[in-house]
This record gives structure tokens, sequence and C-alpha cells, in this order.
């Protein structure tokens, strides 16, 4: 959520952040319910100044023994008593209109993002790594998994429906070698604390993250009111809200194992088939909390640390700045990492870095304080996979693929895979 006093001093600015990123105008919308606002806020005020002044003249005139002047006085109060009511009511309701208008509205990119209208006008920043060489012909991982008799569709449609797989064998374990992978570089070397959150989390914690109450029709929620996370930026992000850091704490840094589930209600029609567009499906998740000046370097930072993952596995990938319009609702600038994929003959995301300024700080009221100040401060908050760990079994199948319709183990999984060097077809 943006800031309203920057909104107030700033809102030709916000129009064409907005503008830039392709959303509609807000500021006239924010303004004037601002202005009502505050004009019925200083409405309740001068109802609640008078009844107090004219309490104390009761008591004067009672002292003076003027009876009629009291009970005039005493019928003034009852009226504006009964009036408050319907003030404070209104109040609230305009403060709902208003707080309902300001969630609805984006982050603002930072002057350094490319201005753009989707995924064509990113900006790729660097390449790092080579394409396979082959002889023999490029297969997408479905087909690689189901030739392997280690990745069924067929089945997990009949239990869940579409859009669900079920791993069986060698391949489930190359999935979970991954994901230990992934947490022991990040806790170890990345000096990310290793946390387990809930996987179902209440609306405000939804909220403070921003997939509410834009993204509602992207999540699943419960039959009692809670959410299953769409990532684990939801819960670990919120570890922090409600509170007010000391300012030498900062940065905090965390990673999570999760599963994930998400409606895909945007996507239909796009990646039908195979695992790379799912209902549910594992990821390493890193997030960070510090400060305004740290939050640039962070972001940098947390960008490298998964960018190692893929040295590591030795895979090729690029780093590509988002352009505005394709900017995540919470981020002011975002790196997607892309992953070769042989089989597609493309790149495809297998990580999304941001850096979300105080937007999520401010719904989730998370502060810190400096030693010796008087003010807070909002935090600054960011997220990042470290990576998606199913598109990283998709990477190493189609990028690891042998001519006998084997997938070799990449080194750095091998400590993991209990002495199992290729993965072939199940007996």
């Amino acid at each position: 959520m943006l800031d309203i006093r920057w909104i107030r001093e700033n809102a030709a600015a916000l129009d064409a952040a907005l503008k830039a990123r392709g959303a509609d105008p807000a500021a006239a919308q924010i303004m004037a319910l601002d202005e009502e606002r505050r004009a019925h806020v200083q409405k309740l005020q001068d109802m609640q100044s008078r009844r107090n002044a004219a309490s104390k003249e009761i008591g004067a005139a009672m002292a003076r023994k003027d009876v009629e002047t009291a009970e005039k006085l005493k019928a003034e109060v009852a009226d504006i008593k009964g009036a408050l009511q319907t003030a404070e009511d209104t109040v609230k309701a305009v403060e709902s209109r208003l707080d309902a208008a300001m969630a609805a509205v984006p982050n603002l990119p930072f002057d350094d993002v490319p201005v753009g209208a989707d995924e064509d006008d990113n900006l790729e920043i660097r390449r790092v790594g080579s394409q396979p060489r082959w002889n023999h012909a490029r297969l997408e991982h479905f087909d690689i998994g189901e030739a392997l008799g280690q990745m069924d569709f067929e089945t997990a449609a009949r239990i869940a429906g579409s859009r669900f797989v079920v791993l069986r064998g060698q391949l489930a374990r190359l999935e979970r070698a991954l994901g230990q992978f992934m947490l022991d570089v990040h806790t170890g070397e990345h000096g990310y604390m290793e946390v387990v959150p809930p996987l179902l989390v209440r609306g405000e914690a939804v909220y403070g993250t921003g997939q509410l109450p834009k993204f509602a029709d992207d999540l699943f929620e419960t039959t009692d009111g809670r959410w299953m996370i769409p990532t684990a930026e939801v819960p670990l992000t919120n570890l922090v809200r409600e509170q007010v850091l000391a300012h030498e704490k900062l940065p905090l840094r965390f990673t999570a194992l999760t599963p994930c589930f998400r409606l895909e209600a945007g996507s239909a029609g796009r990646d039908t088939r195979g695992m790379l567009r799912q209902h549910q499906f594992n990821k390493v998740e890193l997030v960070s909390i510090t400060d305004a000046q740290s939050a640039t370097d962070e972001h940098e930072r947390m960008t490298g640390c998964a960018e190692e993952i893929l040295k590591r596995l030795d895979l090729h990938y690029r780093v590509v700045s988002l352009c505005t319009g394709d900017l995540g609702f919470g981020a002011r600038k975002t790196y997607d990492l892309e992953v070769w994929l042989p089989g597609q003959d493309t790149f495809r995301e297998i990580s999304s870095c941001s850096v979300c300024g105080d937007f999520q700080a401010r719904r989730m009221n998370a502060r810190y304080k400096r030693a010796g100040d008087k003010g807070m401060h909002f935090v600054h908050t960011l997220n990042g996979s470290g990576v998606a760990i199913g598109r990283a079994l998709i990477a190493v199948m189609e990028n690891y693929l042998e001519d006998d319709g084997s997938v070799t183990v990449p080194d750095v999984l091998r400590p993991y895979m209990g002495g199992i060097t290729r993965i072939e077809r199940a007996g």
C-alpha cells in the first residue's frame, strides 16, 4: 500500500507511474475519498468538542442553580450523542472505501525499471552458461518422465484433476534432492534462516503481501476462511507483521521449502501439459526484511543467491529485468531468472526476485526503530524463488538427457541421491 501523504503531494506522479504500468489512473478517486474522509472526521471532532464543552456548561449552570439552561444543555448533549453514532458510522464507511481504493493500487516502479507493455519489452541483463550440444533429439520433460515410467499425469488426474502430477522412484528422489540442495546452500552459505511456516494462513496475511484482494481468484480458500499459501513469501514476510524491530537486527533473511497452491485461474490454455504450471508445486523461497538504504543492494544479493543454484546445476540461464507492464502487483523492481529448456527451445522463468519497498510493510504494519530515534520507519521487504523445484527438475531432465532416454544426475545432487548417478527406466 502506498503512503496517502505521498499521494496528496504527488498525484500527477502517481498517475504517470500507473500509466507506465498499464493501469488506470487512481489519484483523483483517492484524493476525493481522502478529502471526504477528512471532512467527516472534522465534523465528528467538532461534534465531540461541542459535546465536551456543553457537558462542562451543564456543570456550571447547575452550580449557579440555572435549571432551565442546564436542561437545554442536557437536551443538546443528548442530541449530539445520537448524532455521533451516525457520524462515526459515516467515517468508517468512507475509510473503508478509501482503504479499498488504496489496496487496489499497485506498487510504483523504480526509475530504472524499463518502460514497456508486456513481457516482450523486458530487458535482458546477462546470460550465463551455454546450451547443451547433442546429437540426439530434444524432448520435453513430460515425454522423458513418462518414458522413464516415473512421471504420471493420468493417475494424478484421476486422483485430483488436471494440473497435478505423480512422481515415482528416482524422479521423486531427484525432486527431493533438489530441495535439500537448495536449502543447504541458502542456509549454509547465504545466511538465510530456515523456517517451517504454516501452509494455511489467515486473510490478513495474504492481504499483507498483496495477493488479496486483487488475486483472490488465483488462490485456494478453505471452508473456515483460511487460505492455502500460493508461495512461502506469504508466511515468511508476515513473520514481522505488527512488530517494531530493532534496526541493528536488520536485515533478516528467511528461507523455506514448502508446497505452494495456485488455482492458475488466469492461465487457461497455457502450459496445459506437463509440470510447468500446476495447482500444487514445491518451491524454496527467499525473503529479506531490511531498511530503505539497504534494499537495492539486498535485491542484487538475493538475485545472486538464486543464480548460484543454477550455476552449480550447470544450467544455462539468463537474467531479465521486467518492464513496467510485466511487473508484479507489489514489486518496485523484479529480476526474472529464465532457465534454458531444450525441449521447448526457449528460456522459461524459474525464479523472480523482487524488491517491494515499504509497500507490504504498510499493509502489515511492520516497522523498525533506530537506537536513539523517537520515530519509527516501515521496513522494506524482498522476496524471490531460490528456486522453483518443479521447474528445476524439468530443466535438469531436459538438459541432462542422454541418447538412451536416461537422465544423468548433476554432480552437486549426487550426495543427496544415495549413490544414484543416472535415472533410468523403472523396471
